[in-house]
């Protein structure tokens, strides 16, 4: 039986590596819809949360890690690729500290894939990437073993569209886009993807499906990038920019409603612009409108220290010897992930102005083990009235719906709210300054 007929049938067996914010989705999505599943991840930890039926992603519950046990087996015994039909690989592709792509995570899992690689296998990367990265870079390794892409083995991309902890999109009601390196390849990945996702969009080639994936974050980083200034502007000109974006909406066609915050954060908006920027310089192409977004944006946190030390400034006090109470360390409201998270970035710089800094947030019990921040030990403190008064200024970088915002606002000394989320419940006080 072919690939195609085995996935149609559901005797297919899917390998998913990386078991993350995008892998286990996956899992589970193949689990439910009838499939063997294999997930394959580097941290025993991970391998043995999953064994035992728990989850270590908070908007995954672990009944669905449970719901999955009689078909799922999560392992990281990478020499059982070799008994999948469809492999699917969900690594990280993060920047280098040049702001230079990192694919040491793809092409080392295609390596590995390599070892074990037989005919009639399927292998689909879903990581974000610049275009020509799935027909280049791995179609190679992969050859190197003497089998052909769309002869012996089949090729794809179809980039993830995770939004983690979004109520009304889950993985199988978001299209899923996919292109192949051959008609055959596009046959065999469509196929595996109709199977669970509710719209499949086929493209002619891997290179578009990795370039319609840049398109979405770069047109969201860009966008962002613009009200952040404008934001930055219209403070200047004491004009409330959340009022004006809340006007502007109105509009029932031409606009969409992009809002400004502390900076860029999560896996993709930050990273994914310039992983196209890099790739244009080998065509002596400047990305002018990508390269002054992600200045804009990465100015954002150094913004929001000097707001902070402005309303110090205002009270007679300094940044230093100050203590800062960070509210939310996570990305985005009602998440776990601190993926590139810029309160990271702005932990780090009040510390290089001597400040104290303690942080609360439900989601993320621990700060460390992080890669753009090794030295990084910090713990979510209570948020209690004691630790709301000590501290010198509360400052509100991610607005979890958890938060108790008037007691917040009762027993804080200063608040600097960088996400308009006390403006939003109406709550009004001199001790707020929006940043």
């Amino acid at each position: 039986m072919d690939i195609v007929g085995k996935i149609r049938e559901k005797k297919a067996f899917v390998g998913i590596i990386g078991l993350g914010y995008v892998g286990l989705p996956l899992v589970i999505a193949f689990c439910r819809a009838g499939f063997r599943v294999s997930g394959f991840d580097l941290d025993p930890e991970k391998i043995e949360t999953l064994k035992n039926g728990g989850s270590y992603i908070k908007h995954i519950d672990a009944a669905l890690i449970q719901e999955c046990s009689p078909t799922f087996m999560p392992t990281t015994d990478f020499s059982r690729l070799s008994e999948m039909d469809c492999i699917i690989i969900c690594v990280p592709t993060p920047l280098n500290k040049y702001r230079e792509p990192d694919l040491s995570y793809v092409l080392n899992t295609t390596r590995t894939i390599a070892r074990y690689l037989r005919k009639e296998q399927l292998i689909v990367l879903e990581s974000t990437t610049y275009p020509g990265t799935t027909d280049g870079e791995m179609r190679e390794i992969l050859e190197q073993t003497g089998m052909k892409a769309g002869e012996d083995f089949f090729l794809a991309f179809s980039p993830e569209r995770e939004d983690p902890n979004n109520p009304h999109f889950h993985t199988a009601h978001i299209p899923k886009i996919v292109g192949g390196y051959s008609a055959q390849c596009l046959a065999a990945a469509k196929a595996l993807y109709d199977m669970v996702v509710d719209t499949t969009v086929p493209v002619s080639s891997t290179r578009v499906a990795e370039s319609a994936k840049l398109l979405e974050n770069i047109y969201r980083a860009v966008n962002i990038a613009l009200v952040n200034e404008l934001k930055l502007l219209f403070e200047r000109m004491d004009i409330d920019v959340w009022e004006v974006i809340e006007a502007a909406k109105t509009k029932p066609f031409g606009f969409q409603a992009f809002y400004p915050g502390p900076g860029l954060g999560g896996h993709c908006i930050p990273i994914d612009p310039f992983y196209l920027t890099w790739k244009a310089r080998e065509f002596d192409f400047a990305t002018r409108f990508i390269e002054l977004a992600g200045e804009i944006n990465t100015g954002m946190p150094m913004h929001v220290v000097e707001k902070v030390a402005a309303v110090l400034n205002e009270s007679g006090k300094a940044l230093k010897g100050s203590r800062i109470l960070i509210l939310g360390m996570a990305y985005k409201k009602d998440v776990d992930d601190k993926r590139e998270s810029p309160s990271l970035k702005i932990t780090e710089l009040l510390w290089d102005r001597g400040s104290t800094v303690v942080y609360h947030d439900p989601h993320v019990p621990v700060c460390r083990g992080l890669r753009h921040y090794p030295d990084m030990d910090i713990a979510s403190v209570p948020l209690t009235e004691d630790v709301l008064k000590e501290a010198d200024v509360t400052l509100l970088l991610t607005d979890h719906s958890a938060f108790d915002y008037c007691f917040i606002e009762e027993h804080a000394r200063r608040i600097v709210d960088t996400r308009n989320a006390f403006g939003a419940r109406k709550i009004v006080s001199s001790k707020i300054t929006k940043a």
